[in-house]
């Protein structure tokens, strides 16, 4: 493959045709970052792409890949060194969400789940480090949730909460290796956030039960999360109510954090 010599200084981000993933695209392209979107719907990704390069003024790229595949990550990479792209920020927001009990869902239904919650997120992190470590620096930002703090007794997310927990720690254990090479990892953990996810993927239903205070909009979940991702903090809990509620889960006893987090668990899968 003959890779393109023009290089182009990027932001990666995954699952942003919707959501907050839209938001954080929208809001990094304002403050002029180019954009590379991967997502799989090309339609939405056409039309989105041409609607930040007119209102912003940047260069945006897309790729259509499944991140359920196993070679998604591999197929991402190669684009980018097709394209000339310098990936100086990966955004790693794409959402899965099974709306089936555990004993219901196939076993093709769980890995997919897990391939895109978690393994695309590490895969995708492992095969661009050794270009953001010769680059001399960059930033990871991870959307995960606050469902990683509390345990869950919700009978649709046995598998959301652990995966979001998993992704918190992957997220230390990077800054842990690589702050030394300049490279900054963050985990945004929304709670409950109003997007069309939860309409797609039939749980509208739990999002509608939820009181009014207690959601926030995609746009300012994207809003916390760059602010906390350019001040280089590792976990950034969106929303003061959230902030609030995870502080206090630290001094309950466990059987009254796995009543919270069923109520919890729901919050964010887009």
């Amino acid at each position: 493959m003959s890779y393109n010599t023009k290089i182009m200084k990027t932001t990666m981000i995954t699952g942003p045709t919707a959501g907050i993933g839209k938001s954080l695209a929208y809001q990094l392209a304002e403050r002029g970052e180019n954009l590379l979107l991967v997502a799989r719907r090309e339609d939405r990704l056409k039309s989105i792409s041409i609607d930040i390069e007119t209102k912003f003024n940047v260069k945006v790229k897309f790729i259509v890949a499944d991140l359920t595949l196993p070679e998604a990550p591999k197929q991402i990479y190669a684009f980018c060194k097709d394209e000339g792209l310098d990936i100086s920020t990966l955004v790693l927001n794409a959402g899965y969400q099974i709306n089936t009990r555990l004993d219901e869902a196939s076993l093709e239904e769980e890995e997919a789940c897990l391939r895109v919650l978690g393994l695309s997120v590490i895969m995708q992190t492992k095969i661009h480090l050794k270009d953001l470590v010769k680059r001399g620096g960059g930033n990871i930002m991870v959307v995960s949730s606050i469902a990683a703090f509390a345990p869950t007794s919700n009978e649709f997310a046995v598998l959301y909460g652990p995966v979001k927990t998993f992704m918190n720690r992957f997220v230390e254990a990077i800054n842990s290796a690589y702050n030394k090479d300049n490279i900054y990892a963050t985990s945004v953990c929304p709670g409950f956030t109003i997007t069309e996810f939860h309409e797609m993927s039939g749980t509208q239903d739990r999002m509608d039960k939820v009181p009014s205070f207690m959601k926030m909009s995609a746009d300012d979940v994207a809003t916390e999360g760059i602010i906390g991702m350019d001040k280089k903090k590792e976990i950034v809990i969106t929303g003061a109510l959230n902030r609030f509620l995870m502080n206090l889960l630290r001094f309950f006893p466990r059987p009254l954090i796995k009543i919270i987090g069923n109520a919890l668990a729901g919050g964010r899968y887009k």
